[in-house]
């Protein structure tokens, strides 16, 4: 299945009305570093009986820092004067997101930074995302995602159960750099918790 294209004229008709999607999985690691590359990824399912015109995934970091950023990983700083306001705290890797499993270039870009667009999604259609995000300022956040059934409003997304499908993942970013060994082969690698 190709990403959809980026954005979407206005000659681009998607079909209105409500979709039964669910999100079947999702995982980012709670406990990252500055520096450190991270996958999200996220499992989304067409759990009704229509064609999905343009499954669609918005993020926002929690807080008014979050919503008045154009960066989906990223936050405003209140202070007067920068120049650039918008900082990053992840940076998606380029050719981001993409499907799992697929060697195909990704991106799904559209025309709001916010949102990714994956195409449609027959009935009974499973797929899962994934997003190579670099931590890039450190903190405590909540990043909230939010599913939809197309890009120009007229579809909407609804979960088994009526609600809105989406959520929100919880992550500590730290600057404390970990604790490393040399192998016997000469490789260098992380030494996990348990053997501190």
């Amino acid at each position: 299945m190709l990403l959809a294209a980026c954005g979407e004229s206005s000659s681009d008709k998607e079909p209105g009305g409500e979709y039964e999607l669910g999100v079947s999985s999702a995982s980012f690691p709670t406990l990252q570093r500055l520096g450190q590359t991270s996958l999200l990824r996220l499992s989304f399912v067409n759990e009704g009986e229509k064609e999905v015109p343009n499954l669609v995934v918005t993020f926002s970091l929690a807080g008014r820092q979050g919503a008045t950023s154009w960066l989906p990983f990223g936050v405003h700083e209140p202070q007067v004067g920068l120049a650039n306001p918008t900082r990053p705290v992840w940076v998606l890797a380029e050719h981001f997101p993409k499907l799992a499993g697929s060697t195909a270039k990704g991106g799904a870009t559209t025309s709001d930074p916010k949102t990714f667009a994956f195409g449609p999604l027959k009935p009974g259609q499973k797929i899962a995302a994934v997003f190579k995000l670099s931590a890039v300022r450190q903190g405590h956040y909540a990043l909230h995602y939010t599913v939809g059934a197309g890009l120009s409003g007229e579809a909407t997304a609804k979960t088994a159960s009526g609600v809105t499908p989406g959520g929100t993942f919880i992550a500590a970013i730290t600057a404390a750099t970990p604790n490393t060994e040399v192998t016997d082969s000469g490789e260098i690698v992380e030494i996990p918790a348990a053997g501190r």
